[in-house]
């Protein structure tokens, strides 16, 4: 485990410490411009987190959901969101996460998803493999879609292309469908309990660590063009290798 990834992990355990305790209670919740919701919870989270990893790592960029960019062009940058899924967060659901990843050179290498009030923290680190709750996890190897687990997130943007249709062929040669979104879905992807994960409307902060979870995991990411994942990406295509080829070509333009 390298130091990057050690202060990772610590940084997203101490952000759950902030998280906890506001979780449930009556915050006020201030929408931001691009409509989004905001609370106390997500910037006192996303605090900790930067003073943690700009402690350890004073040269790195930082990129965050609530404080914005700065140092883009060094090296190596973090992005984080401190809680993905505030929706869910101010709904008293408790499926949202810390979401900690690093880019080096361009290249998503590291990434952490920590789910509190779920109890699960994923965490991998490029070429070392990818874990859940400190087990060794690998994607499924379902390769027929009469078989196939697929799960849906966000797709209004989908919706409004003709690739909406697409999916509606699809969904009668899969053995389940699913909506479980937010980080669930790829956490239950990397360990073998899904097959594909199909999603629009998201931003790299969303997606960045699960990311790397999920390819260190054995499985594939791309957008729905197949562009592998990178700051402009707005849309996933996930799943093991030997259906995304398959998926890929449907949805393709």
């Amino acid at each position: 485990m390298s130091p990057e990834l050690e202060a990772a992990l610590e940084a997203a355990r101490a952000a759950a410490a902030v998280i906890r305790p506001l979780y449930r209670q009556d915050l006020a919740v201030r929408v931001k411009a691009d409509r989004s919701p905001v609370t106390e919870a997500d910037e006192r989270a996303e605090e900790v987190i930067r003073a943690h990893l700009a402690q350890r790592f004073p040269g790195h960029g930082f990129y965050g959901e609530e404080g914005g960019r700065s140092g883009m062009e060094r090296e190596s940058v973090w992005l984080v969101d401190p809680i993905d899924g505030t929706k869910s967060f101010v709904r008293r659901t408790p499926f949202f996460s810390t979401q900690i990843a690093l880019q080096r050179g361009g290249r998503l290498v590291l990434g952490v998803s920590c789910a509190p009030l779920y109890d699960e923290i994923a965490w991998a680190e490029e070429g070392s493999g990818a874990f859940l709750n400190g087990e060794p996890v690998r994607v499924g190897v379902v390769s027929e879609l009469s078989q196939a687990f697929l799960s849906t997130g966000n797709l209004a943007e989908l919706a409004r292309s003709e690739r909406w249709a697409r999916l509606g062929t699809l969904i009668p040669q899969l053995a389940r469908i699913r909506g479980y979104g937010d980080f669930v879905h790829y956490h239950l992807l990397a360990r073998g309990a899904l097959d594909a994960v199909l999603e629009s409307d998201v931003n790299i902060l969303d997606i960045a660590a699960l990311t790397v979870i999920v390819r260190e995991a054995g499985g594939v990411m791309t957008d729905l063009e197949g562009a592998p994942v990178g700051l402009g990406t707005t849309s996933v295509l996930a799943a093991n290798a030997a259906l995304h080829g398959r998926l890929l070509e449907l949805f393709r333009r």
